[in-house]
């Protein structure tokens, strides 16, 4: 039997992609910061809704932010919740609260007040900045909470003149941002905190490597949310992993804008939520580290919207989920857009769909390339090179300074080409799951390596392949079917728009296969011609036997299909 050598993949990796990173290179995030803002002060650090922002202005917010904090009373290691979309406030408001030596705790602004109040209460948050338009379903639960603080923005705090006009329209005309009454809290406004707080030399505490920066809660697609405890180091690290990979793209930039004497290597459109891990790292962060600009998109569901602010702009680098892609290319004037700078577009959170990848490459001329992580990784674990020219129907291979095995049931490592859970190793690994010893102890193995829960195989060149989640594995007649596989096939016939493919119980052959789909309104809908599909590709205990249309699917806060709620 042929085991995987962990230096397999390395063999595979692009030339320029170095074979390990130094995890210790920064002993914290503000350092890695500082380098940001003392060695390009001038560049433009994010731009949403037609205001820019550069890194001295953004260190200079986000010092008034940790100096507040700091003076409020809040010590090292307290928790602070951000419930924010993608608009300046968010990305600065994190930076201060990690300079003030607190730990950041991401909220989905979308969350209903029972949502919000498991994670305020397992998170012990301290304090909260939220969104003027949420405030009411944070004061419902509010009192149930440790919260003794809460700091409210608007959407036009950091706009201009343009910005009191989109919070009095906000206000007094869509009524969007009703009025709250405190009580047994401290409200503060974040327009005022901006203009009352004068840092001079910040006393910040002192922070290693191991401190903790994010408590980083799951999606909770599989059950209840739980949080990934992410160090200082686990987020340098996967930093650092991130730049490694992306060097080839990276380098070609460097020359072409120093030539064209710009100071940013390039834009990274941001349209994942700041919230979720993968925008966390591989916009905020990677653009702290490398003096990447990122196109803030505050509703990235607006896709006229979204097509609107592209027309405007000059952008290289893409990461997204299948779903974004999909929506975004059925936007009429998408294919319109200036692609000529494109140089990656990377797919997570999610699997790429081999339609959707290469309708893809056909209209923007760019690879969709396929990563793979979790917020217990901080979250990246594997991505296809950036030069690949072709989808691959693969996650790539493992980056830097990653180990990753394929076990069985026994938690053997199986051999090359059989199916098995992924199980990963590396600096970017979370520590422990908050207040969660029993489950922590539940996803390691005695020698360290990290469970994902997710199926996966690896190839003789070291590319790994998601094959399903554990949980979402269907088992019919004692045969395992992977809703990953009939997906891919589904969603390459003509007129269906997205799909899901769950199990349910069945007396004859335990469980069997259900598509749920959304179709294209415009045509006439075949789906016998679709079942014949189905059949032509796929073994026959693999193809759905009963078939529910849909308007829309249910979706996760970075437009992943849950599949658990068609359950």
């Amino acid at each position: 039997m042929q085991k995987v050598d962990k230096n397999l993949w390395v063999k595979s990796y692009p030339p320029g992609v170095p074979l390990t990173i130094n995890p210790d290179t920064y002993p914290n995030l503000i350092a890695l910061m500082d380098e940001a803002f003392n060695g390009y002060p001038n560049a433009v650090a994010y731009t949403c809704m037609g205001q820019s922002l550069t890194f001295s202005e953004v260190k200079e917010i986000a010092d008034k932010v940790a100096e507040f904090l700091i003076k409020e009373g809040l010590r090292k290691g307290d928790k602070v919740a951000v419930m924010l979309p993608n608009i300046l406030q968010n990305p600065i408001v994190v930076l201060g609260i990690l300079r003030a030596g607190l730990v950041v705790v991401n909220v989905n602004p979308l969350y209903s007040s029972r949502e919000l109040l498991h994670q305020l209460r397992d998170s012990e948050a301290k304090a909260i900045f939220i969104l003027g338009n949420f405030c009411h379903k944070l004061a419902e639960v509010i009192s149930e909470t440790a919260l003794s603080k809460v700091i409210e923005t608007n959407v036009g705090d950091l706009l201009g003149v343009k910005g009191r006009l989109i919070n009095f329209y906000l206000r007094n005309v869509k009524k969007l941002i009703p009025k709250v009454e405190w009580s047994l809290v401290s409200r503060f406004l974040f327009s005022d905190l901006i203009k009352t707080i004068n840092p001079g030399r910040l006393d910040l505490p002192r922070l290693t490597s191991s401190d903790v920066a994010f408590l980083q809660y799951t999606g909770g697609t599989t059950g209840t949310s739980k949080a990934a405890v992410l160090t200082h180091r686990n987020m340098v690290a996967n930093c650092l992993q991130a730049e490694a990979w992306f060097k080839p793209v990276l380098k070609e930039l460097s020359v072409s804008n120093t030539n064209n004497k710009k100071l940013n290597v390039g834009t990274m459109v941001c349209a994942l939520p700041l919230y979720h891990i993968f925008a966390l790292t591989a916009c905020l962060f990677l653009g702290l580290r490398v003096s990447l600009r990122n196109l803030l998109i505050v509703n990235p569901r607006d896709f006229k919207g979204f097509v609107k602010t592209l027309e405007q702009e000059e952008f290289h680098i893409f990461p997204g989920v299948n779903t974004l892609f999909n929506y975004l290319m059925n936007e009429k004037n998408f294919s319109n857009l200036d692609f000529s700078n494109l140089k990656v577009t990377l797919g997570g959170g999610m699997a790429v769909t081999r339609s959707v990848a290469e309708r893809w490459k056909k209209k923007t001329g760019c690879s969709l390339i396929e990563g793979y992580g979790l917020s217990e990784t901080s979250p990246c674990v594997s991505v296809v090179p950036v030069t690949s020219d072709n989808y691959t129907g693969n996650v790539g291979l493992p980056v830097p300074s990653t180990i990753v095995k394929i076990l069985d049931e026994n938690l053997k490592e199986v051999e090359i080409g059989k199916i098995g859970e992924i199980a990963v190793s590396g600096p970017q690994v979370m520590r422990e799951y908050w207040k969660n010893q029993e489950e922590t102890k539940n996803v390691f193995t005695k020698d360290g390596f990290f469970k994902t829960g997710d199926l996966g195989v690896m190839d003789r060149n070291g590319y790994v392949k998601i094959v399903d989640r554990k949980k979402d594995m269907i088992l019919v007649s004692g045969f395992n079917v992977y809703p990953n596989e009939i997906e891919d096939v589904v969603s390459s016939f003509s007129g269906i728009v997205e799909c899901a493919i769950v199990g349910i119980p069945d007396h004859d052959t335990g469980e069997s296969v259900k598509l749920f789909y959304v179709v294209d309104e415009s045509i006439n809908f075949p789906l016998e011609e679709l079942k014949l599909y189905c059949r032509d590709n796929l073994a026959a205990y693999k193809c759905p036997k009963h078939f529910e249309e849909r308007k829309t699917l249910p979706k996760s806060n970075v437009g992943k299909i849950l599949r658990k709620e068609l359950r």
